[in-house]
């Protein structure tokens, strides 16, 4: 089992303000877990959005 993040930490760990991450939840860019009336993100689900959002680097002596 993932551990749940706040939104407060869920940001953090993206660089991002909670305001943005409410938003993703949302707008379902995120999955949620509801407890009462707190929201949690699964820790699992932030890394596979950060792997699923990099960009490998160019290779040197490539393009420009």
């Amino acid at each position: 089992m993932s551990k749940l993040l706040s939104i407060k930490e869920a940001g953090e760990m993206l660089a991002l303000k909670p305001s943005t991450i409410r938003a993703w939840l949302a707008q379902r860019k995120l999955p949620r877990v509801n407890c009462g009336r707190r929201v949690f993100i699964p820790a699992d689900a932030i890394r596979q959005f950060i792997q699923d959002h990099t960009t490998p680097a160019r290779e040197p002596g490539r393009g420009r």
